[in-house]
């Protein structure tokens, strides 16, 4: 009974979200109520647990998810990333310009949150286009590829973020585990299957073609990169020495300080905001207003993120998470895919990918203990079932339609074809891992 109530809970979020078109945030909440009601909790305990649910889930993560907002804007804006691809094209040449497009899009998605960098990022894409005389769709999708991948497997992104916290899992670790998987799902859906996809030779809608800044006012390679990268290397770099260091020596105790997530993002936003900004004779007002901005942008994935908080909480304060984890084990499915499948099954109903992982999260958490599952895969392999099949239900599906002047049909045949190929992918990725971790 206790599954079959989660499950029309679920379904109930699926037509508020997608039919109704409820905000988000008050379709967790009313499901949220709804769903402790069905399982006759206290009324008192249910909104005890829904601010619970909000305020531990969003009390650790709103600083990096805001911060992330804030270096990624500095980088779009600034023109580090638009330098960033210039170099990398120079790097490649003509014949590789997909490669240069695809590592621009894995840099810059990094630190920059997908729907702002999908608005920010394409008119390059527009522009190597009537440059190279080739088709938008071919070069366009490798690069959005990769930023489709560091939106659903890697911190700082909001979905990863959050189900690193809820997995407890380790970040330097999974960014690093994920940047293995990453690679071979960027080029099997960027530059491999781009490949046929010569023949959509649509042009772009012409009012989201913009004009790059001139060479001249952009900044340079190497602080573009430093900027944009810093995140990367801070936990990469405490989460090895945490590795190759014992824990009671002051090296030890630096790096994890350092590799706070926290710290990482304060750390470079500071930079972002001295290198692409002051140092260039940005006036102090105009950075802060980029910030400004940053935060307007992700307040709404902020709102989502604690509402599916609300529901984690409810499903743990209910004991119907435990109950759920348990009936999970007895099917005798491997955990990463059992992730991965029910990720992937409200993806395709929800078209959020970050309510996908989030809400998977809730459900697949506590049998990570005991199961012994690495909880750094079990956060790649949800991110990756978040990505399946994205389709009318989901708002990237229209940006990319509109943006690169598509059919709904060649939409299907193009864009919701790479984010299967990227999510299957990921899975595969997360399975070989788990043979050696």
């Amino acid at each position: 009974m206790p599954l079959l109530i989660v499950i029309a809970a679920i379904l109930l979020l699926v037509i508020l979200v997608t039919w109704l078109r409820l905000n988000t945030f008050l379709s967790f909440l009313i499901v949220s109520l709804l769903m402790g009601l069905a399982l006759h909790m206290n009324v008192t305990d249910i909104t005890q647990s829904i601010q619970t649910g909000i305020g531990k889930t969003l009390g650790s993560l709103i600083v990096v998810i805001v911060f992330g907002s804030m270096l990624g804007k500095l980088v779009a804006e600034s023109g580090a990333g638009q330098k960033i691809a210039g170099g990398l094209m120079n790097l490649f040449g003509p014949k590789y310009v997909q490669w240069s497009l695809m590592l621009t899009g894995f840099i810059v998605g990094i630190p920059l949150f997908y729907n702002i960098g999908f608005v920010l990022m394409v008119p390059l894409i527009f522009t190597v286009a009537a440059r190279t005389k080739l088709p938008v769709v071919y070069l366009g999708i490798p690069m959005l590829a990769s930023l489709s991948v560091t939106h659903g497997y890697l911190p700082p992104h909001p979905s990863p973020t959050a189900l690193i916290q809820q997995f407890h899992a380790n970040m330097g670790l999974t960014l690093l585990y994920g940047i293995l998987v990453a690679i071979p799902a960027i080029i099997l859906a960027g530059p491999v299957f781009s490949r046929f996809l010569k023949h959509y030779t649509n042009p772009p809608g012409k009012m989201f073609v913009s004009a790059p800044i001139p060479d001249e006012q952009l900044p340079g390679m190497f602080v573009s990169l430093f900027a944009a990268l810093l995140p990367v290397f801070l936990l990469a770099v405490t989460a090895l020495v945490k590795i190759a260091v014992k824990e009671d020596t002051p090296l030890y105790h630096v790096a994890n300080w350092l590799g706070e997530p926290l710290i990482v993002m304060l750390l470079a936003v500071l930079n972002g905001m001295y290198l692409l900004g002051l140092r260039r004779g940005m006036p102090a007002k105009k950075v802060m207003g980029v910030m400004d901005d940053a935060v307007r942008d992700v307040a709404v994935i902020i709102l989502v993120i604690g509402g599916s908080g609300a529901l984690t909480q409810l499903l743990h304060d209910s004991k119907v998470s435990s109950y759920i984890a348990t009936t999970l084990q007895d099917m005798h499915l491997h955990p990463l895919l059992l992730a991965w499948g029910i990720a992937a099954i409200i993806r395709v109903c929800i078209g959020s990918a970050t309510v996908a992982g989030l809400t998977t999260a809730g459900i697949v958490a506590p049998m990570i203990a005991a199961s012994g599952v690495d909880a750094n895969l079990m956060v790649l392999a949800t991110g990756a079932g978040s990505l399946m099949f994205s389709h009318v239900n989901d708002a990237g599906f229209w940006m990319f339609k509109e943006y690169f002047n598509l059919s709904v049909k060649d939409t299907i045949k193009t864009w919701s074809v790479m984010e299967t190929i990227v999510s299957i992918t990921g899975l595969i990725g997360c399975l070989l891992l788990s043979l050696f971790i």
